[in-house]
């Protein structure tokens, strides 16, 4: 998939086709004041003048539109020479190269040591594999706002930690009960209950050791400080934790509504998206303006994500998925699907997507392609 966004040099306006298409001139700068070779009586007759002020005003109206709709689809109407200005992104290859990164740092962060039984069940679960979108998004939104991939790291190591504890927690039989998670046997079912959770346990608290011990000291430390004030507010009662159990209450329950449907959500899943985009501006440096903007793009993103979860749930196999299909099926919990019918949740899908490319239209489109590509992703993911 390539992602294309408009380079900064594109707005240096120089309007060779313009011209040509006036006088045979080559080239004509916006800034001079003098038209080799143009007709004078063409010039204050306002023939040119007019013709040149239609297409500033078109093309800047492009410019303005380019950054609010699909990039691919707005590349169709661009002129040739502003094609060349175009820089295409790879998201494939950024994401293969970003989930590299944190596959290695992630190995480095939890080493196999004694007692050798936990940090097996530790790693066992941390390494299986995985998309990494939680620890991409981190990274992601740090480079957005002018920070880098080894300032994001320890928090996007913690990001994808925490994560893993709460897929260990999930799968258990007094939770989801699940024997298979990303195309491989539970935690639990490898290592015994006991050991599963404190597995768990310990990703938990080696998250927070490691944001604080791993950070470059060039993060001001009000910021690494803030960093860890937003992960204990994700995952503790009013997040990750208060989403679980209201989803583990309603099951079964028919009056359960849409409303809360989207409370539990928005906290047991988009709640540590959110965190992990927010975290990753704030270890960039990024002004509250920004910090609050690409915070609005998670929340849609992460509501997104689990609507999508709704809909493979019931569309996809267990092959396919690496888990266990129509498991909320078969426990009688409200989805997405089953409250709005499968093709309204999809519209749902698409509203939300939309949303979260809206709040990205702010910030250099060129810097954007990254968070831009993980929406559309975690969109039109199979699994």
């Amino acid at each position: 998939m390539a992602y294309s966004s408009m380079a900064p040099s594109c707005h240096c306006l120089h309007f060779m086709n313009i011209v040509s298409q006036e006088c045979n001139l080559k080239r004509v700068s916006i800034q001079s004041r003098r038209f080799r070779g143009l007709s004078t009586s063409l010039w204050s007759s306002g023939g040119f003048q007019g013709h040149l002020k239609r297409e500033l005003s078109a093309y800047r109206h492009l410019v303005s539109s380019l950054r609010c709709s699909n990039t691919n689809a707005q590349l169709a109407n661009l002129s040739e020479q502003v094609k060349e200005k175009v820089t295409e992104f790879d998201f494939k290859e950024y994401m293969r190269s970003k989930a590299m990164s944190v596959n290695e740092a992630l190995d480095r962060a939890v080493p196999l040591r004694y007692p050798e039984k936990i940090h097996e069940a530790m790693r066992y679960s941390l390494l299986a594999g995985g998309k990494r979108v939680r620890p991409i998004l981190c990274i992601a939104a740090c480079e957005l706002v002018g920070g880098s991939e080894e300032l994001a790291m320890p928090t996007a190591c913690a990001m994808e930690i925490i994560h893993t504890m709460s897929l260990i927690h999930d799968d258990l039989p007094p939770m989801d009960n699940d024997d298979l998670r990303r195309g491989k046997p539970t935690n639990h079912k490898v290592f015994g209950e006991g050991t599963a959770v404190l597995a768990g346990d310990a990703l938990l608290s080696f998250a927070f050791e490691h944001i604080a011990v791993s950070t470059s000291k060039t993060v001001e430390s009000d910021r690494v400080l803030r960093v860890v004030s937003e992960l204990g507010r994700a995952i503790g009662s009013e997040g990750v934790a208060g989403g679980q159990v209201a989803d583990i209450t309603s099951q079964g329950n028919p009056s359960v509504g849409l409303e809360t449907l989207e409370w539990i959500h928005i906290h047991k899943t988009a709640v540590l998206l959110e965190c992990s985009v927010a975290s990753g501006a704030i270890i960039g440096g990024a002004s509250e303006d920004e910090i609050e903007r690409v915070r609005k793009y998670a929340r849609c993103v992460g509501l997104l994500f689990q609507v999508v979860d709704d809909i493979l749930d019931v569309t996809k196999s267990s092959e396919e998925l690496g888990k266990t299909a129509a498991k909320d099926l078969l426990s009688d919990k409200a989805t997405y699907p089953k409250l709005m019918g499968l093709e309204k949740a999809k519209e749902f899908a698409d509203e939300l997507l939309g949303k979260a490319k809206e709040e990205l239209s702010f910030f250099n489109p060129t810097k954007a392609a990254p968070l831009l590509g993980l929406a559309d992703y975690i969109a039109q993911r199979q699994n």
